[in-house]
């Protein structure tokens, strides 16, 4: 009879799975911390710009994106900047699928480097989250119209990233970097699931496998970044919630047939110009010149049209502007517009920040300007735009239906929420698809010569 000890028969992936939830618990709370502190700081920063006179308003964004722009060219050498791929040779266009659609948002904001070690986070670069820090505090604090949810995404990889590269954690290295970019989201927005599937589904741009070990360790993330928000009553993000039934499922079509076609429009048009600008080389004080007065000149309109609070910020303002006034129609629709030039003016200009929120704002506003010919209230025409317009224009649609069911109302609601998110990303994939083949077919054109006739 044999009486040795048996060796350990504990599978593998349970091992991997202990260190996945335990790198994304510590990853997470790193990653929290650090993103809801500079929120915050954000967060008071905007609310001293808010109380400027109307004159300091448009003075005020442009100062802190040249500040921005120093920092990142000047302090960071050029090497905090972040890069974008290049566009695909026209030859190469054809109708693509939107987990591989070429003019992919995600690339052009602060979420590049998120997407770029997906399935590696250790190699993020995380020693240069604190000179882009204070580009981020710099172009948002100050008013300039950019969103604060890549900034939570990029500093939680990047707090999650630098606790792996301690000698003691490099088994957990990977999952605490995928944990502390999800609890950055998750501690913005108060949504677990919506942090949980914003990291993974970025990761899918680099066609990372969404294994049992990654979804762990960004869950893991994502309750850390919750418990947070919760434990310090953080109120950074606030989302539209559908208070209002539809009422019968023809207004179900009809809205989320609607609004979805507007929000993903404008939101794939809108995000086809920043990916562009985004890309466009020139010497950065050019850029900053041309992009900041046409920064102002688009905060000046808004003051014209709107108010103060719809000028600046991420979007926020703007939405509980509409909300208040009770404008409509085609009021909404300029603003909406006017605020979809501003981002991609900052963009050009030089800011440092992200598109998340501004593409909920704008998705919001498309859709409160269609609420009276539907027959939807505000608040569910305002819901159903903002995930439309995370769907078509961010082309995120997974997150954009996590929002849908983390926010929650009615029923038939959320029905119609989700229904629009399929409908604006088809709306943005068509768009966006048309528009990119337009500019194909015009560079090409543009490099063609005539050869003389034989004689």
């Amino acid at each position: 009879m044999d009486d040795t000890t048996p060796p350990d028969e504990t599978p593998g992936w349970l091992h991997g799975s202990i260190y996945a939830i335990i790198g994304g618990l510590l990853g997470g709370a790193a990653g929290a911390l650090f993103a809801a502190f500079v929120t915050d700081t954000i967060k008071g920063l905007l609310g001293r710009v808010s109380d400027l006179d109307n004159w300091l308003l448009v003075v005020a964004p442009l100062i802190g994106i040249g500040v921005a722009v120093a920092i990142l060219q000047s302090i960071g050498r050029g090497e905090a900047k972040q890069h974008i791929d290049d566009a695909p040779a026209a030859e190469h266009i054809r109708f693509r699928p939107w987990r591989s659609f070429p003019l992919d948002l995600v690339r052009a904001d602060l979420t590049a480097d998120v997407v770029a070690s997906a399935g590696r986070e250790e190699t993020f670069p995380w020693r240069l989250a604190p000179i882009r820090t204070f580009a981020i505090l710099a172009s948002v604090g100050m008013g300039a119209p950019l969103g604060t949810e890549s900034p939570a995404a990029h500093l939680g990889v990047a707090a999650g990233a630098a606790l792996g590269s301690r000698p003691w954690a490099r088994r957990i290295a990977r999952s605490a970097g995928l944990g502390g970019g999800a609890a950055g989201v998750a501690a913005l927005m108060g949504l677990p699931l919506v942090g949980l599937v914003f990291i993974l589904e970025l990761g899918r741009r680099r066609r990372v496998p969404i294994t049992l070990e990654r979804v762990l360790g960004a869950g893991a993330g994502a309750a850390v970044g919750w418990f947070v928000n919760v434990t310090f009553e953080l109120d950074f993000i606030r989302l539209a919630v559908p208070r209002m039934p539809p009422g019968s499922l023809s207004k179900v079509i009809v809205i989320s047939m609607v609004v979805g076609v507007a929000s993903g429009a404008v939101a794939a048009i809108t995000g086809t110009a920043i990916y562009a600008v985004r890309g466009w080389e020139s010497r950065p004080l050019v850029k900053a010149i041309i992009g900041g007065a046409a920064l102002a000149a688009i905060i000046i309109s808004l003051l014209i049209v709107a108010a103060p609070s719809a000028a600046v910020g991420p979007g926020g303002g703007a939405v509980a502007w509409a909300d208040a006034s009770g404008a409509r129609g085609w009021t909404l629709m300029i603003v909406a517009m006017l605020r979809a030039a501003a981002t991609t003016a900052a963009v050009a200009a030089g800011g440092c920040g992200g598109v998340f929120v501004p593409f909920l704002a704008i998705g919001d506003l498309s859709g409160r300007a269609f609420a009276p010919v539907v027959g939807a209230s505000p608040d569910l025409a305002g819901a159903a735009g903002a995930a439309g317009g995370i769907a078509g224009g961010y082309r995120l649609p997974v997150t954009a239906i996590a929002m849908v069911i983390g926010v929650g109302g009615p029923y038939s609601a959320t029905l119609t929420c989700l229904a629009t998110v399929a409908t604006a990303s088809a709306a943005g994939l068509g768009v966006a698809w048309g528009l990119e083949a337009l500019t194909s077919r015009r560079s090409t054109g543009s490099r063609v010569t005539t050869q003389p006739a034989l004689k």
